[in-house]
């Protein structure tokens, strides 16, 4: 299981810190990647299998308990597409509370509803919708996976892929070890059997075992992790080897991408399931895509970020906090 935000589909209550700020939102900065366009136009290296069509509400409902609310502001994270993954707005509903609402991009692999409530008035309760069809397709692998290589030179996008994140410490010497050593051990192989042994490697050497978030060094010291901490060691035993590499999102569980080229040139990502059953280059899921990535910078944290979680904001929150629900459920058919 994964122990980020985005894990819980059902309407939760969420415990949260309300920051009494009178600036406004910056910007926001995030990873790099390819357009949902340019990825579908070059994505010839995977096969899109069956389809699973989910409409799925995202939102946040604000309660006022002690008090008025003044200057809420609170965003929640969106699906977005991608070359397996198409994505359309069906519906949007919002209370008279709300001024504004509106989305943003970070970096090119996530995005967020942003919502703006200047005030609410006691015992009242505002609330902001979007409804979105979501199509999921699972992967099949290649059928010849010869002619993929690893990039020689990567520009600035496949960069951040292939630096250190939150929990996938490629600079930890231990880690740095292993990777070595795998290469070491390479020789008439092709690239995608060298990063099919790393795959195999991490599968063989830590043992599926739920449990808090503890990252890749720890997983490779303790030879147990989940399946956010395989897909931590995977990717970053890759990215040691300069194979660009990332964490995939979806609700309740995590699993990485890898990227190589194709004979012309032309990059790839492919998925492989690092907890679970068996699957390289493939993923038999029809779960929704939250997000890809693993070192966000988003405005209202300190640190880089490897998830981009929900966030709320008020400016005045009366005697008692309000009491704040995210929420993102699947609707019946």
């Amino acid at each position: 299981m994964t122990h980020s935000p985005p894990a819980r589909w059902r309407r939760w209550p969420a415990l949260l810190a309300l920051l009494l700020l009178f600036a406004a939102a910056p910007p926001a900065r995030g990873q790099f990647d390819e357009t949902p366009e340019e990825a579908a136009e070059a994505s010839s290296g995977i096969r899109l299998d069956e389809a699973r069509t989910v409409r799925l509400k995202v939102g946040i409902i604000i309660r006022s308990t002690g008090g008025p609310l003044r200057g809420v502001y609170g965003t929640t994270p969106i699906p977005i597409e991608w070359p397996e993954q198409r994505v359309k707005i069906v519906d949007e509903e919002a209370s008279r509370h709300v001024k504004r609402v509106r989305f943003r991009t970070l970096g090119k692999t996530m995005k967020q509803m942003e919502v703006t409530i200047p005030f609410v008035e006691k015992g009242g309760t505002a609330e902001a919708f979007v409804t979105l069809e979501v199509e999921r397709h699972a992967i099949l692998a290649p059928e010849q996976t010869d002619g993929f290589t690893i990039p020689a030179k990567v520009d600035r996008s496949l960069k951040p892929f292939l630096l250190a994140s939150p929990f996938i410490e490629t600079r930890n010497v231990k880690i740095r070890k292993v990777a070595e050593e795998l290469a070491a051990g390479w020789s008439d192989e092709t690239d995608w059997q060298k990063v099919e042994s790393i795959y195999d490697w991490v599968r063989e050497h830590v043992t599926y075992q739920d449990g808090p978030l503890k990252g890749a060094y720890q997983a490779l010291k303790d030879g147990t992790g989940d399946c956010e901490e395989l897909s931590s060691l995977f990717i970053a035993l890759c990215r040691i080897n300069d194979i660009p590499a990332r964490t995939v999102w979806i609700p309740g569980h995590c699993y990485p991408e890898f990227y190589l080229e194709d004979a012309k040139g032309n990059g790839h990502w492919f998925p492989c399931q690092a907890a679970g059953d068996r699957a390289f280059g493939s993923m038999p899921e029809h779960r929704v895509i939250l997000q890809k990535g693993d070192n966000f910078k988003v405005p209202h944290h300190k640190k880089r970020q490897r998830y981009v979680s929900e966030f709320l904001r008020v400016d005045a929150p009366g005697q008692h906090p309000p009491r704040v629900e995210f929420v993102r459920d699947v609707l019946p058919e």
